[in-house]
């Protein structure tokens, strides 16, 4: 399968004018690829005003990603404001070119801002099929639980989409080694650049990590769309090999 991560800055709280802009630099790629994965919010940046972008299921956003997955023949994710009946989510939303669409609400909200104040959390760990792939999408702060994440399903691909800033950026480079590593997967991180009207500076990093660590798509700053082909079989190969997710250990995930 060949992945294309999407780098870039945010205009705050804009979604016309951030999707015009992923727009214009998708149909601009002469890249091939599959799938495409976004940053957290990509539509508004890490906002903790949600009823300034919220959007719904029906809305013009949902609309957009459809008609580009369809327009390009590409599977499009990345996580938006969304409401629903009164409440807001950080929804993170897998578009396929049919205009199937599969969500995940991020489940650890980020309590150093008081996201979990705004947003309600998810209740359920999911996993996508695409293109023979099983795929685990996650939201930024969830890379810091690896009980969550852990590989007990049997997928190939993990991904994290994020707004994680500068910082804390040598957390987040070797949390998603360190998920990739542990959980025998390819683990893409898919980051934002620029400055948001907190001011908080992001750096990017955007990355993908094979089962044993290797950097596939170094940790870059630049705005930019890098493309790369995953090889499951490869993956597999590795599995077989090693068996460390054959002596992992049983439990049960309770989520509240």
């Amino acid at each position: 399968m060949k992945l294309a991560i999407l780098q870039t800055d945010l205009t705050w709280e804009n979604p016309i004018y951030n999707r015009l802009t992923i727009e214009s630099k998708v149909l601009s790629c002469a890249k091939k690829f599959d799938l495409l994965v976004l940053p957290e919010m990509f539509t508004s940046g890490f906002t903790m005003h949600p009823e300034r972008v919220a959007e719904t299921m029906e809305g013009e956003t949902i609309q957009w990603l459809k008609g580009l997955a369809k327009a390009k023949k590409i599977a499009i994710t990345g996580s938006l404001v969304i409401q629903e009946e009164g409440v807001f989510y950080n929804r993170l939303v897998f578009v396929t070119p049919k205009g199937e669409i599969t969500t995940y609400d991020k489940r650890h909200l980020f309590t150093l801002a008081g996201e979990e104040q705004v947003y309600a959390g998810g209740n359920e760990k999911v996993i996508i099929t695409y293109k023979d792939w099983k795929i685990c999408p996650q939201i930024c702060y969830d890379l810091r639980f690896p009980v969550f994440a852990r590989n007990v399903e049997g997928y190939d691909l993990l991904v994290y989409v994020a707004n994680w800033p500068k910082v804390r950026v040598k957390a987040w480079d070797a949390l998603i080694k360190a998920r990739a590593i542990e959980n025998m997967c390819y683990t893409v991180g898919v980051n934002r650049i620029g400055k948001d009207a907190n001011g908080h500076e992001y750096i990017g990093h955007s990355q993908v990590i094979d089962e044993l660590g290797n950097e596939m798509i170094a940790p870059f700053e630049e705005d930019d769309i890098q493309v790369i082909t995953l090889n499951k079989k490869k993956m597999q190969e590795s599995r077989n090999k090693f068996n460390f997710l054959n002596d992992r250990d049983s439990f049960n995930l309770v989520i509240d």
